[in-house]
């Protein structure tokens, strides 16, 4: 017989399973992302472009979620070493690759047996930044202007030498841009990254360097080595004295290089959305883009589909010229 006492005591019961069960559930519930600090890899020794922006973006994550980001600078094989490991790691948004034109866009054509795919193998998360490329020399080189310092290097055929972050790097693309559209001839030294060049053409042991503005701002301002022209289509505001390469009479001439993040593939798009977000936003703030223009670099915010297509068409837009200048990897 059901009686009032049976339906109280089911009435309990029941509701103390239901509130148990409800508890279970929201404590199984994974925590909001951020719930842990992240990992950002640099592919790259300390001191280049993409260090120093993504210790940029390192730093606004930071403040706005209270979560560490962690800046771990995994170098060697042309950015490829660092890439991969991103690449292989779990697809949770707490691992991430500061990316750039040369691992994502060079590299698929550089090296034959590339361990990662540049598309398949990444969640594109956001385009950080264009940063143009700054042509210096040493002060001992006899030229103050891109003009000089061809009429140089058409003097002494491969007598001027050039650094740069290693073979197939952005620098060393840039500059055998550079040679084939100004008809020069200078020897390659290639580093292990971009601040030992730049270490070594401040002391003179490299003659010419043609790398991201960021590594080298400091050094030209105060005099340490030379800077003779910028590779973007317009001068940049962090040296607006300094002409364009195409304003010195090679019009066609542009050879930026840009910065993004990415994500394994696979990704969480809630996760990609959360990041792109934020990663805009602190872009978009007058702060950021103060020191990033002091640095050279140009805030590039935007959506993650318009990254994409930017990778998949600097892919495409940088084989031949890595197959016409026989460019090799080290």
């Amino acid at each position: 017989m059901i009686t009032i006492k049976n339906i109280a005591t089911y009435a309990i019961l029941t509701g103390a399973t239901g509130l148990f069960v409800t508890q279970n559930a929201l404590a199984q519930s994974p925590a909001p992302y951020p719930a842990k600090p992240i990992r950002l890899v640099v592919p790259f020794t300390p001191g280049g472009s993409t260090d120093i922006l993504a210790r940029a973006i390192g730093l606004e994550l930071t403040k706005a979620w209270g979560q560490s980001v962690i800046i771990e600078n995994v170098p060697g094989a042309g950015g490829s070493i660092g890439a991969d490991k991103v690449a292989k790691a779990p697809a949770d948004g707490y691992t991430l690759l500061m990316g750039h034109i040369g691992t994502l866009a060079v590299n698929p054509s550089l090296y034959p047996n590339l361990p990662y795919d540049a598309v398949k193998s990444f969640s594109p998360v956001a385009w950080v930044a264009r940063v143009p490329n700054v042509l210096v020399v040493h002060p001992s080189v006899k030229a103050n202007t891109v003009q000089e310092l061809v009429a140089l290097a058409k003097s002494k055929p491969g007598q001027l030498n050039y650094g740069s972050g290693g073979n197939g790097s952005a620098a060393n693309l840039a500059t055998e841009y550079f040679k084939v559209q100004t008809g020069t001839s200078m020897l390659h030294i290639p580093y292990r990254g971009t601040a030992p060049a730049v270490t070594d053409l401040v002391g003179g042991q490299i003659q010419v360097l043609f790398t991201g503005a960021p590594a080298v701002i400091s050094q030209i301002k105060n005099g340490q080595v030379r800077a003779l022209a910028v590779s973007s289509p317009k001068r940049v505001d962090a040296l607006p004295d300094l002409p364009t390469v195409a304003e010195t009479g090679y019009k066609e001439f542009e050879a930026d290089q840009w910065y993004g993040v990415v994500a394994p593939a696979g990704t969480p798009k809630e996760i990609v959305a959360k990041l792109n977000a934020q990663i805009n936003l602190s872009l978009n703030s007058p702060e950021l883009k103060t020191r990033l223009n002091n640095e050279g670099a140009i805030a590039t915010p935007n959506t993650p589909e318009v990254f994409a297509s930017l990778i998949q068409r600097e892919i495409a837009r940088w084989k031949p010229v890595i197959q016409s200048g026989r460019v090799k990897a080290d």
